[in-house]
């Protein structure tokens, strides 16, 4: 029999390997079983806890992946199915997600309005809500918000301190209990003359750090009218793929810019074509790991209207949301799968 075997990007995190375990759940529909259980400790190595290798076995073949003890984390270190038999449907299922940039607005009295109405309101358990918040309010953000919403800030700079007036660094975004970041929106492009070298620099830096990263990327609207949409786009993420090493705290968002803050939204066939094309640039130029798992999203003027058609395009994995996330409806996008 004969097998395909995957590697895949060490796992540090054990919602990483919550990830994987959603990727294996197609398998065990198909008949497959889930057993596991520690082995002997090294004798060589005392100080080592023993590893704790799971299978998940199906007929005339099985997935594999094996839990090392790092004393903390866990680490995925690979895993191999049965090519002939695996169904096929079966891909990493990429959990719904909606960012919601404020950018710069609000105040503590709106913004409480805000917090309180999402808080009270009854959202898709199964979608995973990340709030951006303007910097001054990165920590009433966190202490306000329910747990099971995230937030992120909405910029940070390359390096962890130093004498750069006005920027934060990832190490004061998780002081305030944040673990997320938008990175390389067009208006940080566009208006403050932010380069692919330095987003680049900056996404190195937050995931070092261990914060998640919202990487924008997005053509203007020139650059679509003359035929250029995917040389740009793939040339943003390309910057971005080099200075990543775990896509699992990646969110791609795709934000043609002609459509932010506009009233213009892209057709829900418009934004599959890119998204479609977006993983197939990830397939070839990083791995078809990445390219099944990674989540990308779409933001330019997303609303409760849109959001719905949008979000059943089989490559939109969810929405950044600009102005519709500081009103009651950006409970109707977080709902937008229901």
């Amino acid at each position: 029999m004969e097998h395909a075997c995957l590697h895949v990007a060490t796992c540090e995190t054990y919602s990483q390997v919550e990830r994987l375990m959603t990727f294996c759940s197609p398998f065990l529909k198909h008949g497959g079983a889930f057993t596991g259980g520690p082995t002997q400790t090294n004798p060589a190595r005392p100080e080592e806890e023993s590893k704790s290798p799971y299978f998940i076995n199906r007929p005339n073949g099985s997935l594999t992946f094996a839990l090392l003890p790092s004393q903390v984390k866990p680490r995925l270190r690979s895993f191999s199915f049965d090519s002939e038999h695996t169904p096929p449907n079966a891909k990493m299922s990429r959990k719904f997600f909606v960012g919601g940039n404020w950018k710069m607005n609000g105040d503590k009295k709106s913004l409480g309005e805000l917090i309180h109405t999402m808080n009270s309101a009854k959202v898709d358990p199964n979608v995973e809500v990340v709030c951006g918040a303007p910097s001054i309010y990165l920590d009433f953000a966190r202490s306000k918000l329910d747990p099971k919403f995230g937030v992120a800030a909405q910029n940070c700079y390359k390096v962890a301190k130093g004498a750069f007036t006005g920027e934060i660094s990832p190490a004061m975004i998780k002081d305030c209990g944040v673990h997320w970041v938008i990175l390389g929106h067009s208006e940080r492009r566009h208006v403050f003359g932010e380069n692919d070298e330095l987003i680049g620099q900056k996404t190195a830096h937050a995931l070092e750090n261990g914060l998640g990263v919202i990487a924008c990327i997005g053509e203007k609207l020139d650059e679509r009218e003359g035929g250029t949409t995917e040389k740009v786009v793939f040339a943003q993420t390309k910057v971005i793929a080099d200075n990543v090493k775990d896509w699992s705290k990646v969110v791609l968002a795709y934000e043609p810019v002609w459509a932010i803050g506009t009233g213009k939204t892209a057709t829900p066939q418009q934004a599959q074509e890119v998204h479609e094309k977006l993983r197939g640039w990830l397939k070839s130029n990083v791995s078809e790991a990445v390219a099944n798992s990674v989540r990308i999203i779409y933001g330019g003027s997303v609303t409760g209207g849109t959001c719905k058609e949008l979000g059943s395009q089989k490559d939109v994995d969810g929405f950044l949301v600009g102005g519709a996330s500081l009103k009651p409806e950006f409970v109707d996008i977080i709902n937008a799968k229901k």
